[in-house]
């Protein structure tokens, strides 16, 4: 199994995301379990995958609170064992993260612009002018400073951000990834499952490509093939 795909479970709830992973089966190793099924049971589906099936598992909250708010809720996560974790990318939350999950294994990714946002976007949240992709780097910049095990960016970012010096040793992962042909949906920063590893993400994440087609296995797999001639 090629863990640099991670399959997003967007789906309401955890049964539904138990049904899906058995239908991938061994097509995936790596999870993705985020807000949308924080109510549905998403901590024990990440648990049963994680002990009961051993796949890593990825837990996307992106916490951003104070930092005592954000240090103890990174500290009650920890205690799952989980893989990797999402905090906001501004420095004190990275701090506060890596804090939390001091001596735990789990990783703390740091979200530097989301991947649904354009520069119009960010003009409408009153985020400092400039070109997009270089907000994103120096944001990635600043989250290694602060002690992130990795960030969280579109593939049309992880070139320049595997470029930094602050990056040497840490992790790239890209939401925004979608195989060729498929509909973008909400996404607005996206490239292929190849463009993203050869632009120098360590893992991409896949969500409704996979979940939404008809064989789920076949399409897990067609994206693994795809990055195996790399």
């Amino acid at each position: 199994m090629d863990d640099r795909l991670i399959v997003a479970l967007d789906v309401p709830n955890a049964l539904a995301g138990l049904e899906l992973a058995g239908k991938i089966g061994d097509a995936a190793s790596f999870y993705k379990i985020g807000l949308g099924m924080l109510t549905g049971g998403g901590l024990a589906l990440a648990n049963e995958l994680k002990q009961e099936h051993g796949k890593r598992i990825f837990l996307d909250m992106k916490f951003f609170d104070i930092g005592a708010t954000v240090e103890a809720a990174v500290r009650g996560i920890a205690q799952y064992d989980l893989d990797f974790l999402t905090v906001h990318g501004d420095p004190h939350v990275v701090r506060a993260a890596k804090q939390g999950a001091a001596g735990s294994g789990m990783k703390i990714l740091a979200v530097t612009v989301l991947t649904s946002l354009d520069r119009a976007d960010l003009d409408a949240g009153m985020i400092v002018p400039g070109d997009l992709a270089e907000i994103v780097a120096t944001r990635a910049a600043r989250a290694f400073e602060a002690g992130a095990d990795g960030v969280i960016a579109s593939p049309r970012e992880a070139g320049l951000i595997s470029a930094l010096p602050e990056a040497e040793g840490r992790l790239i992962v890209t939401p925004g990834v979608r195989p060729a042909g498929s509909d973008a949906g909400d996404q607005k920063r996206i490239e292929t499952p190849a463009t993203a590893i050869a632009n120098g993400a360590d893992h991409i994440v896949v969500g409704r490509p996979i979940w939404k087609a008809a064989d789920p296995r076949a399409a897990a797999q067609a994206i693994t093939a795809e990055l195996t001639g790399l």
